[in-house]
């Protein structure tokens, strides 16, 4: 085969100087010219279809493997982060239920303390009213058995100057309860 292209060539080469194309015939080639070209033609093209054309097919589907790959690997990435975006998200919520929750419980259990408080105070400070008033009763009856005894002792003394001896001592007296249980009903 290469002898026939070089063949070709020489022959293309061995034309002679007193036939020069004119018009025409410089646009169209010689017919050695033409078979040398074609045979050359063939020659590349079969080099080409044979071993380059595979070549290039090979890196053109590994590029498309690579790039598929790619485009898959970036889908599954995408995917798993709209998925931890989701979870963060799911987690931020339940998060905020959980610290609503824990302020509701803290805001009912401070409520509950402060009734407890109230109504410790409330009865304490019934006791100390109910005691108060215990105390002034008591105070009260202490007064009146002590204004009691001084109007009884007062009335014994007025009333042996007044009869100035015509009574006894327990006369006196007994009159002196009477009094006071005149004074007691009038109350």
């Amino acid at each position: 085969m290469l002898t026939l292209l070089a063949n070709s060539l020489v022959l293309a080469q061995e034309v002679p100087a007193a036939e020069e194309p004119e018009g025409i015939d410089l646009l169209i080639p010689q017919t050695s010219e033409l078979i040398a070209g074609i045979l050359a033609f063939a020659i590349i093209f079969f080099f080409v279809w044979k071993w380059v054309l595979p070549a290039v097919n090979r890196t053109l589907e590994a590029r498309r493997e690579a790039i598929t790959g790619q485009v898959t690997e970036a889908e599954k990435t995408r995917e798993e982060a709209e998925k931890l975006l989701a979870d963060y998200r799911k987690q931020i919520a339940d998060a905020r239920s959980e610290a609503n929750a824990i302020v509701d419980d803290a805001k009912a259990t401070a409520e509950g303390v402060k009734s407890d408080i109230v109504a410790k105070a409330q009865a304490e400070a019934q006791g100390i009213t109910r005691k108060a008033r215990e105390e002034a009763a008591a105070e009260m009856e202490r007064a009146t058995a002590s204004v009691r005894s001084e109007i009884g002792s007062l009335s014994v003394e007025l009333a042996q100057k007044a009869t100035a001896g015509a009574m006894d001592a327990s006369a006196h007296r007994a009159l002196v309860e009477q009094f006071l249980e005149e004074l007691d009903g009038m109350r």
